[in-house]
C-alpha cells in the first residue's frame, strides 16, 4: 500500500511516501518558510525522485491537528486537493499522536506538547513502551502547569520525554530528574510518523474520503475568537 503523508501543523513542514510500514522517501524542512511556499515544491520533488505519481497513492494521510490554525488548514486542504477525484481513502492523524510515534518502542513516557499560544499547550500523554504508542490522556488545550501535574500523577517516578515545540514551556514545571533530553530530530514533526499512525487507523477501519476529511482545532480559531470578543465588548457598552 503506497501512502502519501504530510505534516504542517507546526513550524516544521514534512512530506513522505511509504510502502506500508516501509519508508520510501521523506522531505522535512524547519527553516521558517510558510507551508504554502514549501509543501507543493517538496511534494513535486518527492514524487519526481521516487518515480511515483499521486495516482499511485492508495492512502492519503495528514496531521489534522491540533496545531497552528493556518498550518492545519493548509495541510488538510493540501491532502483534499491531492485526493480529489481519485476515490482513495484519507486519514487524519492527531499531530500529538504523530509526535509520540517518533518514539515508538523507546520505553519512555512521552509528553507530546505544542505551543498553543495564549499561555496554553496542545498536549497529550503516551506510553511508548511497546511498538505502538498507547494513549493515556486525550488531546487537550490547557496550561503547562495543569498538564505537568497530570503527567506527574501518571509518571510515578518514570522518566518523562517531552516532545514538540512546547517542550520548553513544560520543562519548568518538571523536576530536572524527571525528564530525559532527546535528539532534536526526534522532537520535530515527521510525515513518516503521520504515515505510520495513519496505516494503523486505516487497518482498523478509521478512514474517510477527501470530502469528509476535516481539521481538528480544539479551540475556536483566532478570527472567530476576536469576533466574539468584539461582540461581548459592544454589548458591555450598549
Amino acid at each position: 500500500m503506497i501512502i502519501y503523508a504530510c505534516e504542517s501543523s507546526a513550524k516544521t513542514a514534512s512530506v513522505a511516501l511509504c510502502d506500508g510500514a516501509r519508508l520510501i522517501a521523506e522531505y522535512t524542512q524547519n527553516v521558517g518558510n510558510t507551508h504554502t511556499e514549501t509543501l507543493l515544491p517538496m511534494t513535486e520533488s518527492l514524487f519526481s525522485v521516487t518515480g511515483l505519481t499521486p495516482d499511485d497513492v492508495d492512502l492519503f494521510a495528514v496531521s489534522s491537528g491540533p496545531g497552528s490554525f493556518t498550518g492545519v488548514r493548509i495541510g488538510v486542504s493540501h491532502i483534499k486537493g491531492l485526493a480529489f477525484g481519485r476515490g482513495k481513502p484519507c486519514v487524519g492523524v492527531s499531530s500529538l499522536e504523530a509526535l509520540a510515534e517518533n518514539l515508538s518502542g523507546s520505553g519512555l513516557l512521552v509528553a507530546a506538547v505544542m505551543d498553543a499560544r495564549r499561555s496554553q499547550l496542545y498536549c497529550s500523554l503516551f506510553d511508548c513502551s511497546g511498538p505502538v504508542p498507547l494513549r493515556i490522556l486525550p488531546d487537550a488545550a490547557e496550561s503547562a502547569e495543569t498538564f505537568a501535574e497530570k503527567v506527574k500523577s501518571f509518571a510515578q517516578g518514570r522518566p518523562i520525554a517531552p516532545v514538540g515545540d512546547g517542550s520548553a514551556l513544560l520543562l519548568p514545571y518538571l523536576s530536572k530528574e524527571s525528564f530525559v533530553f532527546l535528539p532534536d530530530r526526534l522532537l520535530c514533526h515527521s510525515a513518516a510518523s503521520v504515515a505510520s499512525a495513519a496505516l494503523r487507523k486505516y487497518e482498523s477501519g478509521e478512514y474517510t474520503d477527501d470530502l469528509s476529511l476535516k481539521p481538528v482545532y480544539l479551540r475556536v480559531p483566532q478570527a472567530e475568537r476576536e469576533r466574539l470578543e468584539r461582540i461581548a465588548e459592544n454589548e458591555k457598552k450598549s
